[in-house]
């Protein structure tokens, strides 16, 4: 089996390079490779390696920016995604895809099922949705996966930023009421490539699926999660336990709106592809002991 994997350097590209590795010959490319504001050109770069399976792990995702420039973010999240599904299509390849929990407009309090209603309210949840429909209109073999909330131990992450702050800060305001669930981008990946291997035995598993982590928590959940860990590995911290403060969306406004409620129902995707999903804190604590170390200086 020949792979493409495309966007090799993010997050979830650099676990990708580990977990796919042993399915076959893997060709990755970064964003100077693969330029995903040139779509003809990654037209020809699939024609050219003519892959088995393409994996884009590429992708706009600078929220905020976004909103103030909507080509661009629309080119990279939507327009390209759709050129590689009409290679996809001409090489009979399959073409896997991430997506995200932005294209929900983050109402209620139940999970997200794959067949809910869409409605974005950022120009990054209306681009990347978009990309989705593309894709499945283009009818290659494809497998999507939403996810949200994602993190690696590698580069920068919503855990690094609270441990660092904690160190310079008395006092931290958090949010509180933005629901999710913290999902390791080396989860992403060894679902990823399991889902390659199902699918290319039996191709009755194409479509959209939810990929998240177990449980459910906020913003500041996440952060005294965080906290509490480090302060038991015996990092030195300034802020103190009940200075964390829970604080509405509303105290951090931004150009582009969050949604909510950014659970999703992993019921289809463990159903089809027999997994079990582990509790986002199992990911959490590994990425922790590795960060920790850093910060240590162990």
């Amino acid at each position: 089996m020949k792979i493409l994997l495309l966007g090799k350097n993010g997050q979830v590209g650099w676990e990708l390079q580990r977990s796919l590795a042993p399915l076959g010959e893997l060709i990755a490319m970064d964003s100077a490779a693969a330029d995903f504001t040139d779509p003809d050109g990654l037209a020809k770069i699939v024609r050219d390696v003519a892959p088995d399976v393409i994996v884009n792990a590429a992708a706009h995702t600078a929220v905020d920016k976004a909103e103030s420039e909507a080509g661009l973010a629309r080119t990279i999240n939507a327009l390209a995604p759709g050129v590689l599904a009409e290679a996809a299509k001409r090489l009979d390849a399959w073409l896997v895809h991430y997506s995200t929990d932005y294209v929900f407009d983050g109402s209620g309090d139940r999970t997200w099922l794959e067949t809910d209603p869409t409605a974005p309210l950022s120009v990054y949840g209306a681009t990347k949705l978009e990309g989705e429909q593309r894709i499945q209109q283009s009818g290659c073999k494809h497998l999507i996966f939403r996810t949200s909330w994602v993190y690696g131990a590698r580069g920068g992450n919503f855990a690094r930023t609270m441990l660092r702050l904690a160190q310079e800060r008395d006092s931290l305001k958090v949010i509180a009421d933005q629901i999710g669930a913290p999902t390791g981008a080396d989860l992403l990946a060894d679902v990823t490539a399991h889902a390659i291997r199902t699918a290319r035995q039996s191709e009755g598993v194409a479509g959209l699926y939810h990929l998240v982590a177990a449980g459910e928590t906020s913003w500041h959940g996440y952060a005294r999660f965080v906290l509490d860990h480090a302060r038991r590995a015996g990092v030195a911290l300034k802020v103190a336990p009940d200075a964390i403060e829970a604080v509405p969306t509303s105290a951090f406004p931004t150009s582009a709106k969050r949604p909510h409620n950014s659970r999703l129902n992993t019921d289809k995707l463990q159903n089809t592809f027999d997994l079990h999903l582990p509790h986002w804190r199992t990911g959490v604590e590994r990425m922790l002991t590795e960060v920790l170390e850093v910060v240590s200086g162990k």
